[in-house]
C-alpha cells in the first residue's frame, strides 16, 4: 500500500475490494465463449457460430448529464442501462449482434457501495442485450473530478456476417416507417431538461405523475436490441434509425439516399406525459421538441411494406409498442415531420 498515493486521494487498497465486490456480478454475464479471467489485463470473445465471414463492430458512448439527476437522488440502479443502451443500440441500428462490453468509471473519490450498484447495473443490462461485460476500469481522479460527482462511458462489441449490414442502402420508394415506442427520455435532451427543471427540488412530484422528478428523469434506458435482431431475421428490414441526440430529424436522415426522404406524420403517436410536460414548461415550438427528445419514438425501422405486421409482431413478442408513422417519398434526402 503506498501511503503517499492514499494521501494523494487514491485509495488502492479500497480499489482492489471493490474489484473483488463486482466480481460475481460481472463473470454472471459471461459465456463459456469468453476467454480469460476476471481480474486480468484483458478478457476476449470468441465469434459465435454460425458465421462465414464475420465482421467485428464497436461503438462507444456515455450517459451525458443525466448522471447528475442520478447523483442528485442517488438514483444509480437504473445507469447502466443507460451506457449498455446507447452503445448496443447503435450496434443493432447495423444490424450487429451485442457480444462483448466494457465500460469506463470515472470518480473524483471512490465511493464502492455507489460504484458497485453502478456496475451491478451495467452487468443487469448486459445480460438483458445478451452480451457479456468482459472487463471495465474504475479511475480515481482526484483533484481533477469533485469528489461527489463521476461519469461513465462505455464500448460495445458486436458481429455482422460481412455483407448483411443495414445502411439504408436498400430504402425505396413507397417503404413504411414503424416507430418503436420509448417511455421515457432514455439519454438525451438532459442538458435542457436540467435548465428547465428545479434541480434542487427534485423530490418535488412530477406533473401529471405519482411519482418525483427525480424517479421519472432517472427512468432507465430501454434496450431494443435483441428485440431488433429478431426482427431483422423476419425479413424486410431496409433501415434502422436508433433515435438519440438529435431526435426524429437528427437520426433518420442518416439512413436515407440521397434522393428519398422520410415524411413523418407526428399525430400518429402520443408522446408519453413526461415529453409533453416537459416540452410544455420549456414552451418549445414542435421542431424544437422533435429535435431535441424522441418524443415517444426510441427508434425508426424503414419496412418493406408487405413486411410492417411481421415486424410489429416480430418487436411485440417483446414487449415494444410499434406505431406506422410515415412513409418513404421522393426527395432529397431529408426528413420532413408533419404535425396536426
Amino acid at each position: 500500500m503506498s501511503e503517499a498515493y492514499k494521501r494523494a486521494g487514491v485509495d488502492i487498497e479500497a480499489g482492489d475490494r471493490f474489484v473483488d465486490s463486482i466480481g460475481p456480478a460481472v463473470t454472471k454475464t459471461w459465456s463459456s465463449d469468453v476467454i480469460g479471467g476476471f481480474g486480468g489485463f484483458a478478457a476476449g470473445m470468441r465469434i459465435p457460430a454460425g458465421y462465414e465471414r464475420p465482421v467485428l463492430m464497436m461503438s462507444t458512448d456515455g450517459v451525458g448529464t443525466k448522471l447528475e439527476l442520478a447523483r442528485r437522488t442517488d438514483r444509480y440502479d437504473g445507469v447502466g442501462f443507460d451506457v449498455v443502451a446507447m452503445c448496443v443500440d447503435d450496434l443493432a441500428a447495423v444490424g450487429a449482434q451485442p457480444i462483448g462490453f466494457t465500460d469506463y468509471l470515472a470518480v473524483g473519490q471512490l465511493n464502492p457501495e455507489r460504484e458497485e450498484r453502478i456496475v451491478r447495473s451495467v452487468a443487469e443490462a448486459c445480460t438483458a442485450a445478451g452480451c457479456a461485460l468482459l472487463g471495465g476500469e474504475t479511475a480515481e481522479h482526484p483533484g481533477v473530478v469533485d469528489a461527489h460527482h463521476l461519469d461513465i462511458a462505455g464500448a460495445a462489441l458486436g458481429v455482422i456476417e460481412e455483407g448483411a449490414e443495414i445502411t439504408g442502402q436498400h430504402v425505396a420508394l413507397g417503404d413504411v416507417l414503424i416507430g418503436v415506442a420509448s417511455p421515457n427520455l432514455r439519454s438525451n435532451g438532459f442538458s435542457l431538461v436540467r435548465s428547465i427543471v428545479d434541480m434542487d427540488n427534485l423530490d418535488a412530484i412530477f406533473p401529471g405523475e405519482d411519482r418525483s422528478y427525480g424517479e421519472v428523469l432517472t427512468d432507465p434506458s430501454v434496450i431494443y436490441a435483441p428485440a431488433l435482431l429478431a426482427a431483422i431475421a423476419a425479413g424486410g428490414v431496409h433501415g434502422l434509425a436508433h433515435i438519440t441526440g438529435g431526435g426524429l430529424p437528427g437520426n433518420v436522415n442518416r439512413v436515407l439516399p440521397h434522393n428519398l426522404n422520410a415524411v413523418i406524420n407526428t399525430s400518429t403517436w402520443q408522446p408519453p406525459n413526461v415529453f409533453q410536460q416537459l416540452v410544455a414548461v420549456a414552451k418549445l415550438a414542435p421542431t424544437d421538441a422533435y429535435a431535441t427528445f424522441n418524443m415517444g419514438v426510441g427508434f425508426v425501422i424503414v419496412a418493406a411494406p408487405d413486411k410492417v405486421d411481421d415486424l410489429r409482431s416480430a418487436m411485440a413478442e417483446y414487449s415494444h409498442d410499434t406505431y406506422v408513422i410515415g412513409k418513404i417519398e421522393r426527395g432529397d434526402g431529408s426528413v420532413t415531420l408533419q404535425h396536426a
